[in-house]
Order: C-alpha cells, then sequence, then structure tokens
C-alpha cells in the first residue's frame, strides 16, 4: 500500500497523485510498490530492502552518489494474543523497524505492518508537522516513536502489578507465562532503545543529516524521552526480574512444605502397617493375641506420633 501526504495550509493531508514536497507512506509493498519506488523515484534497491528486513536493527546510512539517506528505527508494537491453552486474551509487546528514506524532493517510510506512530502523523495527531521539511518530520516521527516507548513501558508496569495480584491469590503457570513474557518484552523494548540512541548520537553529529538551529531543541527532546524511557525499562526489568524470582522462591517453598505434611501423613498412617505386620506373622512370644490389643497399640503410636510432629509444626 502507498499513500501520499502534503502539508497544506498546516495541515497533513491525503493527496492523490505525487507532489513535490510530499511523504510518501508504504506499508507492505507489493512487488510492483516496490518497483515504482525503484525505479520511478529512485530509491536504492539495498534501502528498500532493509526497510522491510523484519530482523533489521535500528542505523543510519547514507549514499553520496545517489544522495539519499536512510534511518532505521526500532518502533513499538503491540498486539492481544489469545493463549490457547487457557483462552485468555493478553498482550504481546515486540519491537519493529520503520525506513526512514530521505531524497530529493520527497521522505518516504517504509514499514511491514501499520502501525500507529505513522496513522498519528497522517491523522493531524503530532502538531508541526510539515512533510516539505523532511528533518523536522524526521524529528517529530522520532519524537512520537519515543513517546509510544513510555506509554507501553507504562502498560507492562501496570500489566505486571496486575499479574502480580493475580500470583498472590492462586500460584498458576499462566500468570506466571504472563511475567514471563512482560519480561521477554522489556528485554525486546531496551535492546531496540539503545540501538535507537546510537542512531540519534549519529544524528546529532550532523554528519548524515542537515540539522537546522530550530530542530537542535527538538532532537534534544527526543534524546531526554528515548534516555527515559531507557531508564524506566532498566527498572521494570528489574523490578519484574526480582518479582520473578521471589515467586520462584515461594513456588518453591509452598512444594517443600506440602512434600513435608504428605511425608508427615505417610509416617503416621505407616505405624498401624508395622504394627499389624508383626501381629499377622506366623510367630509365637507376641504380647496378647486379641484382636483389640495391636488396634489400641496402633491408634495410641498414631495418637503419640501425630502429637509429637504437631508440636515440632511438621503439619504447616
Amino acid at each position: 500500500m502507498i499513500e501520499f501526504y502534503k502539508t497544506i495550509d498546516n495541515v497533513t493531508q491525503r493527496v492523490e497523485t505525487l507532489e513535490p514536497g510530499c511523504w510518501i507512506n508504504v506499508v507492505s509493498p507489493s512487488e510492483e510498490e516496490k518497483d515504482f519506488l525503484i525505479n520511478d523515484l529512485g530509491v536504492l534497491r539495498e534501502f528498500v530492502q532493509e526497510s522491510l528486513d523484519e530482523e533489521e536493527s535500528s542505523h543510519i546510512d547514507y549514499d553520496d552518489d545517489y544522495n539519499q539517506t536512510l534511518v532505521i528505527v526500532d518502533y513499538p508494537s503491540a498486539e492481544e494474543v489469545k493463549e490457547v491453552k487457557y483462552g485468555k486474551m493478553t498482550l504481546q509487546y515486540t519491537t519493529l523497524p520503520l525506513g526512514i528514506i530521505m531524497i530529493k524532493g520527497y521522505i518516504i517510510t517504509i514499514s511491514l505492518y501499520p502501525n500507529l506512530n505513522i496513522e498519528d502523523m497522517a491523522n493531524g495527531k503530532v502538531r508541526g508537522v510539515h512533510t516539505e521539511m523532511k528533518t523536522r518530520f524526521l524529528l517529530l516521527l522520532l519524537l512520537r516513536i519515543a513517546q509510544r516507548f513510555l506509554i507501553y513501558l507504562r502498560q507492562i508496569d501496570r500489566l505486571s502489578s496486575l499479574t502480580e495480584y493475580e500470583l498472590h491469590k492462586s500460584m498458576q503457570n499462566k500468570e506466571l507465562i504472563q511475567m514471563l513474557g512482560l519480561e521477554k518484552s522489556l528485554v525486546y523494548f531496551s535492546t531496540s532503545l539503545k540501538s535507537d540512541e546510537i542512531t540519534l548520537n549519529k544524528i546529532m553529529r550532523g554528519k548524515l543529516i542537515r540539522l537546522y538551529e530550530e530542530d537542535q531543541d527538538l532532537l534534544e527532546d527526543v534524546l531526554i524521552e528515548i534516555n527515559q524511557a531507557i531508564e524506566m525499562c532498566n527498572i521494570y526489568s528489574n523490578i519484574l526480574s526480582g518479582t520473578m524470582d521471589a515467586f520462584a522462591s515461594v513456588i518453591s517453598n509452598n512444594l517443600n512444605i506440602v512434600m513435608k505434611v504428605l511425608t508427615v501423613i505417610t509416617i503416621v498412617m505407616a505405624i498401624p502397617n508395622i504394627i499389624f505386620s508383626f501381629y499377622g506373622m506366623n510367630v509365637d512370644g507376641l504380647p496378647l493375641h486379641e484382636w483389640w490389643f495391636p488396634t489400641l497399640l496402633a491408634i495410641v503410636a498414631c495418637l503419640i506420633a501425630t502429637f509429637i510432629f504437631k508440636k515440632k509444626d511438621m503439619f504447616h
């Protein structure tokens, strides 16, 4: 899918045809659309391929011969996933690459999937967007991505607190799996945020992308948001890791308590079996061969053993 947008009277509007100074948004392009980018617009094939590579990490690249700049950034993504075993909808967080290509007269965004950051830019939810100002457009998009990271990090924190509350009530695998998924999401976020920070630092040097004086403050805002997201990610990751370790210890301790109680019950129940086994053997010399004596002896022995174990607090 290819869409064209242009800022008209300070409002970003969708246009039907390609116009100078417009923004070209490309999502999951077909082969014909790729050919349009490469043959008609002159975008380097490698830049298109890198933008559509799901495993591509954040970086910046520049081609002197064609005067084109490629910026790959990782943006956060959240989707609802239904657990097959438990039938419960859970949020799954990950990061995906977004390619921003700056060529003469146009700025192009290429992504494999639709994302909220691009939609916000297209729907006018981001103030100050001017499609003809490519550097400003790039920085505003990066700022939106950084803010999205912060939003999702707060969601992860709330989800982890809710899951922790559920774990307090019942130690079940589905809560632990949810916690593990959140911990994995934080690892993805941390890795992507650090890569984005390196890319921003390269942009800040002004060698690959021309920076204007009015864009310096905006770039600093983006760096502040990214650094804040990195710090929050590290804090939440440490808290979640500590919580997982604590609950692992609690579960292990609960298992030990259950095994201890079962062992004590087994010992108490084994006492009558031992006594009846003695009286059931074909031997002489055992006192009082009447049925009531081994029964009474077994009951008394069980009561004594139960009292001793109870006194030593072995049933808790």
